[in-house]
């Protein structure tokens, strides 16, 4: 392996650590602009309380609210505008990974004066990666997209239907504050998406990186079993804090850079939900439990010991005279079963997608990430027919 890890994010965990907010941004600036989804963080009174403990540490707040599940670039350049206009010297995150997505994109913005969709790559010539961006706070209220602890994020285009992503060191929070009771009032739905998120981004590394990474293998295997484990009790009584906090720490853990280092990971599923979303609005977690599985029955032909291990270690099934395929095959279909068991739609038929659609999918989702042919990166590399057919196995 070679490789290097670096993620500057300081980490503060725990029940209650929502009361330290003023104190932690107060370091960072003095003009905050609050970030905020829909309107269920006003009505739990987790924003008065966020906004009282920033207005005791002296810090002036400003608010961009109404941030989209898969958010809008329209949103991103509304509260880049915001942060200019009431001169934020940074931007607070305060939601799920929508809100934070499109929060650290406000602060790239911000300092940015061309068209901020010209930092989201959708094929462009001049994909232009920031390198600076307001200081960012992230304040999860939600257990599902890591955002709080990486320097990722994914943003959709109206206009064009295309959802896409930007990476770069600059957005990186400063400071992920990170209270699980926050997550307490999250409905059993949105729980179980997010634990679908959870375990599909560390799939991605575990089916699409390099040979040779036992270590990494052990790692992602623990995430997922733990995710598994915990999020059947989340799901089952959302008020076990101990349940919320176990997911909060896996859905951190499983995009901040540790489990995928020296794996380079690439993400077909992703990029084929990325597509299906932009198209369709459908809850970002939803999505993954339609595709990964519909994904893993097509790779696993390509790597069938890859999945037989997966089998094997993640729900103790045995060979007993099965070949490798016929076990991996035998492991998705427990997975599938486990998604099922927590309420997560498995056929894009349960969301209302058909097929009239898929050529476009298709296309969308090699956008970016392809190989010199045009092929979706990935093991194996996915030609459009290929991705098709993925998504025909899912109706």
């Amino acid at each position: 392996m070679n490789f290097e890890f670096f993620n500057p994010t300081q980490l503060i965990f725990g029940a209650g650590a929502l009361s330290q907010l003023g104190e932690v941004v107060a370091r960072h600036g003095k003009r905050a602009l609050i970030v905020t989804g829909g309107g269920s963080i006003k009505r739990s009174g987790v924003f008065d309380r966020a906004v009282a403990s920033l207005r005791a540490a002296g810090v002036v707040v400003a608010e961009c609210s109404g941030v989209e599940p898969n958010p809008r670039i329209a949103s991103v350049k509304r509260g880049a505008k915001i942060a200019r206009d009431e001169g934020c010297d940074l931007v607070i995150a305060l939601g799920g990974g929508s809100t934070m997505d499109a929060a650290k994109v406000m602060a790239a913005a911000a300092l940015y004066d061309g068209d901020p969709w010209d930092m989201i790559g959708h094929g462009q010539d001049n994909w232009v990666i920031p390198t600076r961006a307001l200081p960012i706070i992230t304040v999860p209220t939600l257990a599902a997209t890591g955002s709080e602890m990486n320097c990722g994020a994914v943003i959709s285009d109206d206009d064009s239907k295309v959802k896409s992503f930007v990476q770069a060191n600059c957005l990186f929070p400063k400071v992920a504050l990170v209270d699980p009771e926050l997550t307490l009032s999250v409905p059993k739905d949105q729980t179980a998406y997010g634990v679908c998120d959870i375990i599909t981004h560390v799939t991605e590394g575990y089916f699409n990186g390099v040979d040779g990474t036992p270590i990494q293998d052990r790692f992602a295997e623990g995430v997922i079993i733990n995710a598994i484990e915990w999020g059947r009790k989340a799901v089952a009584d959302g008020s076990d804090l101990e349940a919320r906090a176990q997911v909060q720490w896996a859905s951190i853990v499983a995009l901040n850079g540790w489990v995928q280092a020296g794996v380079n990971m690439v993400p077909p599923v992703h990029m084929i939900e990325h597509a299906l979303s932009a198209h369709h609005d459908i809850t970002h977690g939803a999505g993954l439990a339609i595709i990964n599985p519909a994904w893993m029955r097509f790779a696993a032909k390509a790597r069938p010991e890859r999945f037989a291990q997966f089998a094997q270690r993640i729900f103790g099934l045995t060979p007993e005279g099965k070949d490798d395929l016929a076990l991996g095959m035998e492991g998705i279909d427990a997975y599938v079963e486990f998604l099922r068991s927590i309420g997560c739609p498995t056929r894009l038929s349960e969301v209302g997608i058909g097929d009239g659609l898929f050529d476009q999918y298709a296309k969308d989702a090699a956008l970016v990430l392809h190989d010199e042919n045009g092929n979706l990166l990935g093991r194996p590399p996915m030609t459009k027919e290929d991705i098709v057919g993925v998504l025909r196995s899912a109706l």
